[in-house]
């Protein structure tokens, strides 16, 4: 809203209201990595991160694809930088959907979520995340965990990864 004094009026004040904000659109890969005792990563977001939202609570891997990077190198890219990992991607498990505000903007993120398997297991933070589990699926409870990361871990309980809610 912002504030126009009407010249005819010198004690009057008109209110201009802004029309409502068009979300910034954007595609992110997140990943569900499993390592070889059927745990999947989960790490938890952490205040120095400069676009996080979402403090304290816990995610899956990933983030958003770049403009022109190709979906899958931008998965590895994301699992790299967030966790110091090298993974290989095998099956599509969800899209997901979330609308945060980053930074004043109104953002609308469209995720597909990605069954990946980690080559190692020794995780290596980002500044974004403050901590890191490798959780048994049926634990995931136990963690505070955003939608739409917690249906995907859910989906992965009965070995169903196709399994949504």
């Amino acid at each position: 809203m912002s504030v126009v004094r009407d010249s005819s009026r010198s004690s009057c004040v008109t209110l201009e209201y802004m029309q409502p904000q068009i979300p910034v659109l954007q595609v992110a890969a997140k990943a569900a990595i499993i390592n070889g005792d059927g745990k999947v990563l989960i790490v938890r977001e952490a205040e120095s991160g400069p676009n996080n939202t979402i403090i304290g609570k816990y995610t899956l891997v990933g983030g958003r694809i770049e403009p022109g990077e190709a979906f899958t190198e931008g998965l590895k890219r994301e699992i790299l930088e967030e966790t110091g990992l090298v993974v290989t991607p095998k099956i599509p498990l969800q899209i997901g959907e979330w609308r945060p505000v980053i930074r004043g903007i109104q953002h609308q993120i469209i995720a597909i979520f990605m069954l990946c398997e980690a080559n190692d297991t020794k995780v290596r933070l980002s500044i974004e995340h403050d901590r890191y589990d490798w959780i048994y699926p049926k634990d995931r409870k136990k963690y505070p965990m955003i939608e739409p990361d917690c249906f995907v871990v859910d989906g992965l309980i009965n070995n169903d990864p196709h399994l949504t809610n």
